[in-house]
């Protein structure tokens, strides 16, 4: 028999940095990214959480920096990104605020 594992969902942001890249990072101090590879593209998906009544995904190439960036602006404003639209209007990402926009190593896409 399968067993399907089902991703952790959290309420926002901050608890998805507090509860899932917070101990991974402990337990991996030397991983840049999620997934711990250096190179390469990963369309698997770590975690959800919710923001502005929308579900987002946080693919595994995400880096780690950039989501304690992410954090660290969350403790300050309720807003820390833009939502926007896919090249294809198909669906939306959402950026860092005030990060630029070429080289961004942030991968969260509505879920």
């Amino acid at each position: 028999m399968n067993t399907i594992k089902s991703l952790p969902e959290y309420q926002d942001f901050k608890e998805f940095y507090q509860k899932e890249v917070v101990p991974y990072k402990e337990k991996n101090p030397t991983h840049i990214r999620l997934d711990g590879k250096i190179l390469g593209s990963s369309r698997n998906t770590v975690a959800y959480f919710w923001y502005l009544g929308k579900k987002w995904k946080i693919n595994a190439e995400t880096q780690i920096d950039k989501l304690k960036l992410a954090f660290e602006l969350a403790q300050n404003t309720d807003e820390p990104f833009v939502i926007k639209n896919a090249r294809d209007h198909k669906g939306q990402y959402l950026e860092i605020k005030g990060q630029q926009i070429r080289g961004k190593k942030f991968y969260v896409y509505n879920a």
